[in-house]
């Protein structure tokens, strides 16, 4: 068995944590949340305009194409915080562009797209498809070269995170039957072809994508030579970001619970202090730590082959496990309010749902683990 008891924490990653554990506790309070879901954007642009400012856009993103030249791990602590408070916007869906551009990408398309999106031009992927089984080459939408080499897409994507606002959407096809990523603009989107979805986390944006009808140059092709470790990097990814704002939310499931049973009596006592409610809301704890523990020994190991992908796989699966259960506590222990739409364990429960269902649960992953730890 391969040792995993690593985890380092870097300067950058304390100083990034700081900075946003601020700036989320402000800019997305509560009742801004729920503001939002409202809106039709879903998130607050000025809120964007400034992450652009702060730099939080870059960070995973060579200095050579605009950005700081840092990695995912120090955006690890970022996407935390924003899960603890719920935040709305496209800032992952972005980063997950991004990645897929330094990972896949030709010189040519990531000196054009890197410095836009690092300066705040928001991006997403198009991966998913109704059938899809989560793995990264499950693939059914086509390319088909025409006589001018152009290339003519058909088929369709769904849950394409903040669609209606990307600059950029890189979308997985085949081609001659070989996973591939191709690179779309809103100009090149028939009208109609977007269609917002209606998903269980309604602080999100998602959308169906269809491609017919969409065709593009030969240039719109992400290099070909590399599509395969570009697909495993974006999966890889995708999980290490979506265990991060999972541990947020576990974070702040435990903090909204823990504050109502401080509060509320029940036959003259704090119910906090009957053992029925102290045993689960301490496993719930103990939950939290583990998968905290994993995100970051993750993200320490993130670049290393084999014990990197191990460790997200354990992080996602911990952390998958660790905020249902919090989020189940926190409605379980507010009694009938907790099963209101007004009860805010309920969005965190949502949000749960939501990532389990996006890039593998934690079943999906221990069968991954299986075969790679034995």
């Amino acid at each position: 068995m391969k040792d995993l008891g690593r985890i380092g924490f870097s300067e950058d990653q304390a100083t990034l944590l700081d900075v946003a554990t601020d700036f989320c506790q402000r800019r997305s309070p509560v009742a801004t949340v729920r503001r939002l879901m409202e809106a039709e954007a879903g998130h607050d642009a000025a809120v964007w305009a400034e992450l652009g400012e702060l730099g939080w856009l870059g960070v995973a993103i060579p200095e050579a194409y605009g950005g700081s030249g840092l990695g995912l791990a120090e955006v690890v602590p970022l996407v935390e915080q924003m899960g603890r408070r719920l935040m709305a916007g496209p800032f992952v869906s972005t980063t997950l562009a991004a990645q897929a551009l330094i990972a896949g990408g030709t010189e040519d398309q990531k000196r054009e797209a890197l410095p836009r999106i690092a300066a705040g031009e928001p991006a997403t992927l198009a991966l998913a498809e109704l059938d899809t089984d989560w793995e990264p080459d499950a693939i059914t939408c086509t390319a088909t070269r025409q006589a001018d080499g152009r290339l003519a897409l058909s088929g369709g994507k769904v849950l394409v995170t903040d669609a209606a606002e990307a600059r950029r959407i890189i979308a997985s096809v085949r081609i001659d039957g070989e996973p591939a990523l191709v690179l779309l603009t809103p100009e090149d989107l028939p009208a109609g072809a977007l269609r917002r979805e209606t998903v269980i986390d309604e602080t999100r944006r998602s959308f169906a994508l269809t491609l017919d009808g969409i065709v593009l140059d030969p240039d719109r092709r992400l290099d070909p030579d590399r599509t395969a470790a570009a697909l495993e990097h974006i999966h890889l990814a995708a999980n290490l970001l979506a265990a991060a704002d999972m541990v947020g939310g576990t974070q702040a499931c435990i903090d909204y619970t823990l504050d109502y049973l401080r509060t509320r009596t029940q036959f003259g006592k704090v119910i906090g202090s009957y053992q029925a409610l102290k045993h689960p809301i301490v496993e719930a704890y103990t939950r939290y730590e583990q998968a905290r523990s994993h995100l970051y020994s993750a993200a320490h190991c993130f670049n290393e082959q084999g014990t990197g992908e191990i460790a997200v796989r354990m992080a996602k699966a911990s952390a998958d496990v660790a905020y249902s259960f919090a989020a189940d506590r926190a409605i379980q222990f507010h009694g009938g309010f907790g099963f209101t739409w007004d009860c805010d364990a309920q969005l965190y429960r949502r949000r749960a749902i939501w990532h389990a269902a996006q890039f593998g649960d934690a079943a999906f992953h221990r069968k991954k683990l299986a075969r790679l730890l034995f």
